[in-house]
């Protein structure tokens, strides 16, 4: 079976990517390698950090590896959080001061200025070649309160454009990937990911 290094160790994304690229590949995670000490990202733009990420993970490992960065931009904000997005409230990955903290900064915003999206910068790194990068964005608006419990992240407050007028947290995961900022970014690379992989 083929696999590749997808360079996290979050459990929530290894298996999004691993539902989005079935039973023909195994998706590793950061966890299931050899550890290396992990570079900091200082990128100022998705595209940056992706690239670095993917870029360690494959020299470090010699495994053919992706690697993600995403996060929220929201349009009242001048697209911030943005790279910031994991660490806005000060703490790496408390989803729930993040959250909070962007409500709170949009509490006098007017419904028609909500305007927000999710982007994905999505790198792949295959040892001894140049990376490739992709972007997925997914538009939609930053509702006031939160709702549903899938997902994660952002998801609670965050309603696509397009859609029923659900979060992104109450969309089923099939749902999700079919749509979302990192489902359009897998599906963006899947051809250079495939034949890397010797898939076609």
């Amino acid at each position: 079976m083929s696999r590749i290094l997808l360079a996290t160790r979050n459990a929530k994304k290894l298996a999004e990517l691993q539902r989005i690229l079935g039973d023909s590949v195994k998706v590793l995670g950061l966890s299931d390698v050899r550890e290396f000490p992990e570079e900091p990202e200082t990128g100022a733009t998705f595209e940056a950090n992706a690239v670095d990420k993917a870029v360690q993970a494959a020299r470090e490992t010699g495994e053919i590896s992706l690697a993600d960065d995403s996060g929220f931009c929201v349009d009242a904000l001048n697209s911030m959080p943005g790279v910031l997005s994991a660490r806005w409230a000060g703490h790496h990955g408390d989803d729930d001061a993040n959250k909070q903290l962007v409500l709170a900064q949009l509490t006098d915003t007017p419904d028609e200025r909500r305007g927000a999206e999710f982007v994905c910068a999505l790198a792949l790194a295959v040892p001894g070649e140049e990376p490739r990068v992709v972007r997925g964005q997914w538009r939609g608006v930053v509702i006031r309160e939160e709702r549903g419990s899938n997902g994660f992240g952002y998801d609670p407050i965050f309603v696509p454009e397009g859609g029923d007028g659900r979060s992104s947290a109450e969309l089923t995961p099939a749902e999700k990937d079919a749509q979302s900022h990192r489902g359009l970014a897998t599906a963006l690379m899947l051809p250079q990911l495939k034949a890397a992989l010797g898939l076609i």
